[in-house]
């Protein structure tokens, strides 16, 4: 279209002085728009998956934070927090966490990523293990991003600690008001790690008060806080006398290996009733099991939980005559 007689009439700096009014102002003008139509930009979350001890003794089964409020558009990462394996887990509609229940190792849908990176709100998606070290015997992510481009209420698990460790993420109208900050939401994750390792160390103290030169707890937690520890690590005991290694925990599995470490680490190995030195193993020890071991040759016997040695879960056996 072409300018009206009238702006050509204007002398020159006057036009000068409206087109610079105008830069100065349309851009405030969108902006009102935009405001008025509430939208916002997209933001990217994290979230903190699991705690630890600096000797990473004590490991926490915590999604920090546990609520997490986005809006429609929004991406959450989560960041691997802890040498112990965790998972984030959207089970599919209709899919119940029994279904996943023990966590299965061997499972590519439970150790490996499932899905794409934008959440459709019904499927099967899993970031697959994830742990902050590269040496648990898994290919380990370190970090997890979804986009979430609907809205809803979602729950998700870690399959390796099942329904002890689970999160949600709220997903509202874009636009919406966020009710925290992202620093807000990781001064609360630092407090609940404080009380995570607080908690630890109760469970510590209250598994030696259990343990004796017969009875070993092999790892112990409160559903939050796991020991990553056998109580006591060394015992001495006569030969023919037994040790019963107890997992009385909520969430955590554990081994009790003597030897060499077999290729699968779940299944049992030996003869725990006659044993006198070489390879054995508990294989997977859910919580509330228990392996009972007879000893019938003296020496030292070193053992580790084939899941958590590198933390320094290990122990020694002295078997005298």
């Amino acid at each position: 279209m072409a300018p009206h007689p009238a702006i050509h009439a204007m002398p020159r700096l006057v036009r000068t002085l409206i087109a610079a009014g105008m830069a100065l102002v349309l851009p405030l003008a969108l902006s009102g728009a935009a405001q008025a139509t509430g939208s916002k930009p997209s933001r990217t979350w994290t979230v903190q998956v699991g705690s630890e001890s600096e000797d990473q003794a004590i490991q926490g089964m915590a999604f920090l934070p546990e609520h997490i409020y986005i809006n429609a558009g929004d991406k959450v990462t989560w960041k691997a927090n802890s040498a112990e394996i965790h998972t984030v887990t959207f089970l599919a509609a209709g899919q119940s966490l029994e279904s996943t229940q023990p966590f299965n190792p061997t499972d590519p849908q439970e150790i490996s990523k499932q899905g794409s990176n934008v959440y459709d709100g019904q499927s099967y998606f899993s970031s697959g293990v994830m742990s902050n070290v590269s040496n648990s015997g898994f290919k380990e992510a370190a970090k997890y991003t979804l986009k979430f481009p609907h809205t809803g209420e979602f729950t998700y698990y870690c399959l390796v600690h099942g329904m002890a460790m689970k999160g949600m993420v709220h997903v509202r109208d874009a636009g919406t008001d966020y009710p925290y900050t992202q620093s807000q939401y990781d001064r609360h994750a630092k407090k609940q790690e404080q009380r995570i390792l607080r908690d630890g160390h109760k469970s510590w103290d209250a598994a030696r008060d259990q343990a004796t030169n017969h009875t070993v707890i092999a790892g112990t937690d409160n559903g939050t806080s796991m020991v990553m520890r056998f109580v006591h690590q060394e015992i001495s005991i006569k030969v023919g006398e037994s040790v019963t290694f107890v997992n009385n925990g909520m969430g955590a599995p554990h081994t009790v290996t003597f030897g060499k470490e077999p290729a699968n680490i779940f299944a049992p190995l030996g003869d725990p009733a006659h044993f006198t030195g070489g390879d054995l193993s508990s294989g997977l020890m859910p919580p509330g099991s228990h392996f009972t071991v007879t000893f019938h040759s003296a020496g030292e016997f070193k053992y580790i939980c084939a899941l958590h040695d590198f933390m320094g879960m290990v122990g020694t056996v002295e078997v005298r005559e």
